[in-house]
């Protein structure tokens, strides 16, 4: 897990939203809707056998994106998540983990 990543993530929660973090909450809100919304829902809530996002901590979530992204084999979901992942910057990570964690939470 990288540690900026889950800085940046804790200092929006823990410090509100100034104008830099609500410009990342945008484009995380972008990216979820490109790349998550369709298995995961509008919500985050899930959908048939994709696992739900919300309710999850912030570190839960990048660390999976991480793992995912760097092609490590875990559960039944790996083979569609790994590509997706895998297009996924440390900043796109944050700017998603963001926006789940502080729109649905």
């Amino acid at each position: 897990m990288k540690t900026g990543s889950i800085i940046v993530i804790w200092l929006t929660i823990l410090l509100g939203m100034s104008q830099a973090a609500a410009q990342d909450v945008e484009i995380g809100k972008s990216l979820y809707k490109k790349n998550c919304r369709a298995c995961h829902g509008p919500t985050a809530k899930g959908l048939a056998s994709y696992p739900k996002l919300v309710g999850h901590p912030a570190e839960y979530l990048v660390d999976r994106l991480e793992r995912y992204r760097a092609g490590e084999k875990f559960g039944p979901n790996t083979p569609l998540m790994a590509p997706r992942a895998k297009k996924l910057s440390d900043d796109d990570i944050s700017n998603i983990v963001t926006f789940i964690v502080t729109t649905f939470e």
